[in-house]
Formats: C-alpha cells, sequence, structure tokens
C-alpha cells in the first residue's frame, strides 16, 4: 500500500508492477482514492495460465489478467467500488561503481557493486498509457525520476522477454521445425577425442552441430592420466549447474594443474562467475581475474598432455562463450587443433594472464589489444595494393556489431580502391554501404532468424592464398582496444570450405536477411530464384555432411 507520507519501496529492474487505483465516485465526480503496487511474480510461476481446454480450443490468460480479474478480492477488506490496475516497468542504471581501493581485492569491490546495482537509480520509467494523471504524477515523484530521465507511455503489458516461454499452442506449422543437434562426422562414435584431433583440425558449428562434444572433451581431459593441466578463461557461466566448471572441479581433484581465468565484470553474470570463483578457489583451482584494465572476452581452452615423452598441447578456440544453454539457441564455432603455431600463442595468452607486466610476439592469432589494429590494418591495406594492381580483392566481415571510426574509414578507402566488401552485421553497424564515391563496393546484411548470430569471421582474399579467421571480437573500439580477443587463422582447407560455405547462405539469405541502408530501414533482402533460408539451409547442409560421411564409412 502507497502512501504520500511513507518511503516508496525499492523496485526489482527485472520484473513489472500493477500500479493500482482505488477510488469511489459518487454522481461522476472522485470521492476519494488510495494507491498499491503488485509485483508480478515471474520469478516463481509462469506468466501464462493454461485453461482447460475445450474441444479444439486452447485458451490462455497472462497472469497480469489474472492478478487483474481477482483485484475485488485482493482489496476486499477495503469499501472502494473501483479498482483498477496499469502496469509500469522501471530500469534502473546497471553500471558497477567499481571503487579504485588498494585495501579491497576486486571480488569484495565488485561484491559490494552488485548490491548496489539492486538500489541503482531509476533511469526510465515505461507505463500503461491509460493510467490516470494523478497516479503517474504520483508515482513519477515516489521513485524519484527528474528531467533528464525517460518516461514512457506504453501498452498495457511490458517484459516480453518472457514470452520466450510461451505455451506451445495449435498446430505444428505455427512453430519452428525441429532441428535436433547432429552428430559431427569426424567425431560421432569415437572413444577418444584427443586421438581425432591429433589427425586433424576439427570444426564444431552449434547448435546445428552437438555442443557435448566440447563437454566430452572436458569430461575426457579431467580423468585422462596424460593430462597434466588445463587453462581456460571463463566470460559468461549463466548455468548454475555448468558441466564445464564441474569438469574443472573433477580435474583438479584428479591431480591436474587448473587455471581458470575469470572475467568478474561479465554484465549482469558477476554474481554467478564470483559464485563460481568462489567454488574454483576452494577446490585449489589457481583463478585469474583478468588482467587490468582489460575485460577477458576470449574464448580459450588449452589442454597439456604427455605423449611419447613430450608435451603436446590442444586448444579449443571459439566464437562463443563456455555456456551450456546459449548453445542450444546461439550459432557459434568452436576450431579443435593440436597446431604448435596455435597452441604455443594460446598459451602465451595464459602466460600473460600470469604474468601481465610482459608483453608476447603473437605471428599467427590476432589478439587484442596486442596487434589486433595493426594486424587488421595490414590486411586490408594488402586487399587496397591487389585491387590497384588489378588481382582480385575482397573482404567478408561477419560479426556481432562493427562500430569503430578508424575501421569503416579504412573500409571506405578500400572500397574506393576497388576492393568488393561484404559485411553480415547483426546488431550494431556503422558502415553505410552503396553510395556513390565511396562505399559502392560495400554490401551489408543482418541476418536475424530463429538462433541468434553470434560467430565473428573474416575473410581476406590475400591474393589467391585467401586467409580465414574465426574467434571473439567484434569490430568495436571496446574490442580492439579494451578487451583481450583472440581471432585464430584456420589453416585446414576442409573447415575453411566449411566456414566460406556458411557465409555464403547467410549473404544470399533472402528470406530473413535485411539490408543495412543509410536510412535504416532496412528492407528484407529479395532476389530471384529459390528460397534461402540460411539458418535452415546450414543445418540441412551439415546434415548433408554428415549423411555423406555415414556412406562413406559404410
Amino acid at each position: 500500500m502507497l502512501s504520500a507520507d511513507r518511503d516508496f519501496p525499492k523496485l526489482n529492474g527485472n520484473a513489472s508492477y500493477l500500479a493500482i487505483k482505488l477510488y469511489n465516485k459518487e454522481k461522476g465526480i472522485e470521492l476519494d482514492h488510495q494507491y498499491a503496487l503488485i509485483e508480478i511474480p515471474t520469478a516463481v510461476i509462469s506468466r501464462f495460465f493454461v485453461l482447460p481446454e475445450k474441444g479444439e480450443r486452447k485458451n490462455i490468460v497472462l497472469l497480469d489478467d489474472v492478478i487483474r480479474n481477482c483485484l475485488k478480492h485482493v482489496f476486499a477488506i477495503f469499501k472502494y467500488d473501483f479498482v483498477e490496475a496499469y502496469t509500469i516497468k522501471l530500469t534502473l542504471d546497471a553500471e558497477l561503481d567499481i571503487e579504485d581501493d588498494v585495501t579491497s581485492s576486486l571480488m569484495e569491490n565488485i561484491s559490494q557493486s552488485v548490491k548496489n546495482r539492486r538500489k541503482g537509480d531509476p533511469v526510465r520509467f515505461v507505463h500503461d498509457e491509460e493510467m490516470p494523471k494523478d497516479l503517474l504524477d504520483f508515482l513519477i515523484a515516489k521513485v524519484g525520476m527528474d528531467n533528464d530521465d525517460v518516461v514512457v507511455a506504453g501498452g498495457r503489458y511490458h517484459n516480453f522477454k518472457d514470452y520466450i516461454a510461451f505455451p506451445k499452442v495449435g498446430g505444428a506449422h505455427l512453430r519452428y521445425r525441429a532441428m535436433p543437434p547432429l552428430d559431427h562426422p569426424k567425431l560421432k562414435g569415437k572413444v577418444g577425442i584427443f586421438d581425432v584431433i591429433k589427425k586433424q583440425d576439427v570444426l564444431i558449428s552449434y547448435p546445428y552441430q552437438s555442443y557435448d562434444y566440447v563437454i566430452h572433451l572436458m569430461r575426457e581431459a579431467a580423468i585422462d592420466p596424460a593430462v597434466s593441466s588445463i587453462k581456460i578463461t571463463i566470460y559468461r557461466v549463466v548455468d548454475k549447474n555448468s558441466k564445464i566448471m564441474h569438469s574443472l572441479i573433477n580435474a583438479a581433484r584428479n591431480g591436474k594443474s587448473v587455471t581458470v581465468v575469470v572475467e568478474l565484470k561479465a554484465r549482469f553474470d558477476e554474481e554467478t562467475n564470483m559464485m563460481y570463483a568462489h567454488k574454483l578457489q576452494d577446490e585449489g583451482i589457481k583463478v585469474i581475474f583478468g588482467a587490468p584494465g582489460l575485460k577477458v572476452h576470449a574464448k580459450v581452452l588449452v589442454i597439456k598432455r604427455k605423449e611419447d615423452g613430450k608435451s603436446v598441447r590442444y586448444v579449443h578456440i571459439g566464437t562463443g562463450n563456455y555456456h551450456e544453454s546459449n548453445a542450444k539457441l546461439y550459432s557459434d564455432h568452436s576450431l579443435l587443433t593440436c597446431r604448435e603455431e596455435i597452441a604455443d600463442e594460446a598459451n602465451k595468452v595464459f602466460k600473460f594472464f600470469k604474468d601481465n607486466y610482459k608483453r608476447y610476439q603473437f605471428r599467427h592469432l590476432i589478439v587484442a589489444p596486442f596487434n589486433a589494429r595493426q594486424q587488421y590494418y595490414k590486411l586490408i591495406n594488402k586487399e587496397i595494393k591487389n585491387a590497384q594492381a588489378g588481382k582480385e580483392a575482397y573482404i567478408i566481415i561477419k560479426v556481432n556489431s562493427l562500430h569503430d571510426k578508424e575501421m569503416t574509414t579504412r573500409l571506405y578507402k578500400a572500397s574506393m580502391a576497388g576492393v568488393k566488401i561484404k559485411i553480415i552485421a547483426r546488431s550494431i553497424n556503422s558502415v553505410i554501404s552503396g553510395e556513390k564515391g565511396y562505399s559502392e563496393n560495400i554490401e551489408a546484411v543482418s541476418v536475424v532468424d530463429r538462433l541468434l548470430e553470434h560467430a565473428r569471421i573474416l575473410v581476406f582474399a590475400n591474393g589467391g592464398d585467401e586467409k580465414v579467421y574465426m574467434g571473439s571480437s567484434d569490430w568495436m573500439g571496446r574490442n580492439l582496444d579494451g578487451r583481450i580477443e583472440i581471432m585464430t587463422p584456420i589453416f585446414d582447407p576442409e573447415i575453411k570450405a566449411t566456414l566460406l560455405k556458411v557465409l555464403n547462405f547467410q549473404l544470399t539469405d533472402n528470406t530473413k536477411a535485411r539490408f543495412w541502408n543509410k536510412k535504416l530501414s532496412n528492407p528484407y533482402q529479395k532476389t530471384k530464384g529459390g528460397d534461402v533460408r540460411a539458418q535452415y539451409d546450414i543445418y540441412n547442409y551439415f546434415k548433408d555432411q554428415l549423411k555423406d560421411n555415414e556412406q562413406l564409412e559404410s
């Protein structure tokens, strides 16, 4: 119950609320009123109430409306004739204010900052546009909004992320078709993953192919007597029961030397990461909290194994986090290799985490912030020179976001020199394509479909000796200068061909791809010929690969 003389309760920025007005009227004139607030309790109960079926008809009621329907019962002790409810949603400032206090550890500072986040200042207030002015004015004043904050009149319902868990209704044609994770043709039925990687590099593309192979690799490493050490970077571990983390703990219990680089400042996952950091430390695992001034966003795993009297390093470099739930919804790739040129340099990254006052040279890996800008400039400049010399010159860039002034400028220069540039940028793209005089050689699309496009892949023509990279880095200032990121070269011709095939499906998608244009109207890409829906076609491509391999083996 709310009143002018009582403090307003602290609201949860993740929840929606019903702002209640109770009042009486006589002859159209409001006599008295009172206000109240109800949190819609979606953290403990589904937002959707499925009613008993009647024939073929299925009815679903939102929890919001179940509460609305029962308001007279909720407030029965009050003698009001009218009880009305209007949805509100408050966004709180989520920036962590990490004190630069040398007497406190980073863990302590972040722990305190996370607690403070729950009491963050309100920065956005969304409300049902039908809300009476007196109730709206009361709430804005009590919440503590000021002129710089955003007050938005919206619809009757908020928090649409809850619709991810919408109950299944209607026929199969109303739902996505089934895409169960596929076996990997190189790993299916194999007892030891190390034996496979020893013979050839392996690319796992999930969720098209099963992410379980990454978990199997970790479990195998945890119990293999030949494995002496495991090093891994952890950015997001939202899974409360992470199999990856359990494998690391198991490895330590089996006498392996385990080092885990935990990024405590992974936004909104700080609490889970801290919880696991404590667990790992309790098991005697060496936990490193990143590097001063740099976020650790790279997704890299190095496993050292004794083979024939010498040490061999096996490496996993991915585009996605070590996060089992995301691996079902995010489209990502993992490279498994024991190539020395990659393994040695991946190990150098962990040496930097241990002694971050040292700087290491990287000839093969592109590692931000050490050599990323220089390497990208060098690769782009080479395409410019080749175009000017009349040679074939092109660049393909697949990232989540492309938003860096210097990189954008260099792409314009490359376009003006005749370099053909194709961009697949899901969420942010600062490059204006197709403009006469500076960007007519640039095409840019965004693919948004049932899976979240999360992979980062780069292709450079390189005068006929095509260079392909994949890894964790977007082309944004923060990724190039303020984070530890790794992009690995792809040496295996078969894996190169696979990644190029995947990119081609996305570039030719005429169902879910949109053009990035200057007006930001971003129309769907429509082309003549058969329908191309990249994510379905990629799934079928991997399915055919598996079938062909099975036929060869039989």
